[in-house]
């Protein structure tokens, strides 16, 4: 009997036992081989991917595709993870759900046994007995439900996975779905692929910005000089919309138990501002509703309180000592930045993914985290990455936008002044060797014949002198350009938060231009003056194809925001594969995500009831009430 206990018994934990705790395997298998059986499942979808995919593609292309690589041990590995997730996390929802209902199960037969001997109230029994949701499986059919829906959820998604791996192995193309998907895409502020300078053919360099709202945050982020009377008023706040909600609870049960629908979103909007007036006012005298959580004298005290005390002037009797005292010692100030960081960081060492440098600003809130402590890219492996955490106020975001336009009118200046230059050469090179081109044909044929000698016209693109606009006042200045096309005038918000990419594919547009009239001026010869300006015309684009990879910060709203520099070699892309994971992650972790107040105030409970499964006697015109719409079929829809 031992001997039995110990092997079969509760107390019994091996991975392999058959009916033991945190056991794979179960007495009811007998002698089948799940390996065997899983090993074959997956051997038959790979060989019917491979033959999908030998079929669709000439005899040429599929001999030459396990050139780098297996293709088949590679699909073979994708299928084997993704059936592995879909089973563990089949295994967790499952072992949740039954463990709740087994405990409850256990509740219920110990409360009836105590009913048995214990004596109860007539109205306890009868309720015990009788009511709407009691002798009915409503509860566990929708557990089982769910539990349903997130296998196959999850089963889509792993598939989504591996078609997207499949089609991004055999296309050689990755994009931006591969990083974050489903309900956190909307958080993408910027994501941009290109070419290394240096390995085009081999190395890929990504630059993504998520954005994360201040209202988004599961643990709201503070900058570390707020002051703490805004902190209080942001606490007391969040208690007045906590009793507003339960307020609104409470309407929504009272009008159930009358057997009327509950609020809509638009009514639930009505009547928290309706319930406003009991919490909040505008009167800053003494005894006002305004004060009503926290007295007038909390707020008069703490007024002006910033992050320090001055210990010169420091009285732990005073109101303001202790009241910073308790926000600072419950980390008020500092626990949604440390959250974020911990998290990220978390989520980099669980996922294998390593840094040997990071920089952690407490008081400005940021912090930079590199995978490696070298910067020069001349030294640095092709699979790295960099990353870029930092929280940002609205006035950050206008001095940030003050430097970017700043920046920006740079690169105009100097493009145009290079632009200058490069217009003298050909000018000059075209007077001197009597080339023709459409600007000296025009002059000769068109304007010289004009009174007041000949007229030339100002050079294309723009950047001409003052002194040739001067010439031109009695004409109607040209409005294209020739390298874009004219643009509307932005005007309201969107003059307020420009695009600016007019002024950029403007700028990128030149040095095509230049190039082009440098080969034309110089051909094959290499003189130190071509060598200067080619020089320049090199450098000035490096820096602003840079530039151009930034954020453009007149689209940035105040929050998170989680900037991640890869590069990554493209028959690889390892280090896109861990880091989409890390994301996902840390978004799930840090952001509650966009939420609709439609899809908030559904009501699951509601769905699974249904007005022909009233519990009663009579007939169904006797039990349903004058206020409930009629049922209509489903093909009887109305045309209004």
């Amino acid at each position: 009997m031992s001997e039995f206990m110990v092997k079969h018994g509760p107390n019994v934990i091996h991975p392999e036992t058959p009916s033991a705790v945190g056991s794979r395997n179960s007495l009811f298998r007998d002698s089948r081989d799940e390996y065997s059986e899983s090993r074959l499942v997956v051997d038959e979808e790979v060989d019917k991917i491979l033959n999908h995919i030998h079929a669709k593609l000439p005899p040429e292309v599929a001999s030459r595709l396990e050139v780098m690589g297996s293709v088949k041990s590679k699909l073979h590995t994708y299928y084997n993870q993704s059936m592995q997730n879909m089973s563990n996390r089949y295994l967790t929802t499952l072992e949740d759900e039954l463990g709740k209902k087994v405990r409850n199960m256990i509740d219920t037969e110990e409360m009836r046994g105590l009913n048995r001997y214990a004596p109860r109230s007539v109205s306890y029994l009868l309720d015990r007995i009788a009511g709407g949701d009691k002798f009915n499986t409503g509860e566990i059919e929708k557990s089982i439900v769910n539990m349903y829906g997130h296998l196959h959820g999850h089963v889509q998604r792993e598939m989504n996975d591996l078609e997207t791996r499949t089609n991004s192995l055999l296309r050689r193309k990755i994009d931006v779905g591969a990083f974050v998907r489903g309900e956190n895409a909307y958080a993408i502020v910027k994501c941009s692929f290109r070419d290394d300078p240096l390995k085009p053919e081999n190395v890929t360099q990504v630059k993504l910005a998520l954005g994360i709202l201040d209202s988004e945050l599961i643990s709201p982020i503070y900058p570390w000089a707020t002051p703490t009377l805004n902190i209080v008023k942001d606490i007391v706040s969040k208690q007045i919309q906590d009793a507003l909600d339960s307020e609104l609870d409470q309407i929504n049960a009272s009008l159930v138990d009358e057997g009327k629908s509950e609020l809509t979103a638009e009514e639930k909007i009505f009547e928290r501002v309706k319930a406003l007036d009991n919490h909040v006012s505008d009167d800053l005298m003494e005894g006002s509703k305004r004060y009503s959580t926290v007295s007038k004298k909390i707020f008069d005290a703490v007024e002006g309180l910033e992050a320090t005390i001055d210990w010169n002037d420091y009285d732990p009797m005073r109101v303001r000592e202790n009241t910073f005292k308790l926000i600072e010692s419950e980390n008020i100030r500092n626990r949604g930045y440390n959250t974020a960081v911990n998290t990220l960081t978390h989520v980099l060492d669980w996922s294998r993914m390593g840094y040997q440098h990071i920089e952690n600003y407490k008081n400005s809130r940021d912090c930079i985290i590199r995978e490696y402590h070298e910067t020069n890219e001349d030294l640095l492996p092709d699979e790295r990455y960099a990353l870029r955490l930092r929280h940002l106020t609205y006035h950050q975001i206008l001095v940030w936008r003050e430097a970017y336009q700043a920046q920006l009118s740079e690169f105009i200046r100097t493009v145009m002044e290079l632009w200058s230059v490069v217009e003298k050469i050909y000018e000059e090179d075209r007077n001197k060797n009597r080339k023709e081109d459409w600007e000296s044909l025009y002059n000769r044929l068109v304007t010289s014949g004009e009174e007041g000698g000949s007229w030339i016209m100002r050079p294309r693109f723009g950047g001409g002198d003052e002194e040739e606009e001067s010439s031109t006042s009695s004409e109607e200045a040209p409005k294209w350009n020739e390298i874009n096309f004219v643009q509307p005038q932005e005007n309201g918000l969107t003059a307020a938060n420009p695009k600016l990419q007019n002024q950029f594919s403007d700028i990128r547009g030149r040095f095509p231009v230049m190039r082009e009239r440098l080969a034309k001026v110089f051909g094959d010869l290499t003189t130190d003056v071509r060598d200067i300006v080619e020089a320049r015309i090199t450098f000035l684009e490096n820096q602003f194809n840079l530039f151009g990879m930034q954020i453009n910060p007149y689209h940035v709203n105040p929050g998170v925001l989680l900037e991640l520099d890869i590069v990554s070699v493209k028959r690889k892309n390892t280090t896109m594969m861990a880091m989409a994971n890390v994301l996902n992650e840390f978004l799930s972790s840090v952001s509650k995500g966009f939420q609709d107040a439609a899809f908030a105030s559904f009501s699951r409970r509601r769905s699974t009831q249904r007005a022909d499964l009233a519990e009663g006697f009579g007939s169904a015109t006797q039990l349903g009430s004058d206020d409930q719409a009629p049922v209509v079929a489903p093909h009887e829809e109305t045309m209004e």
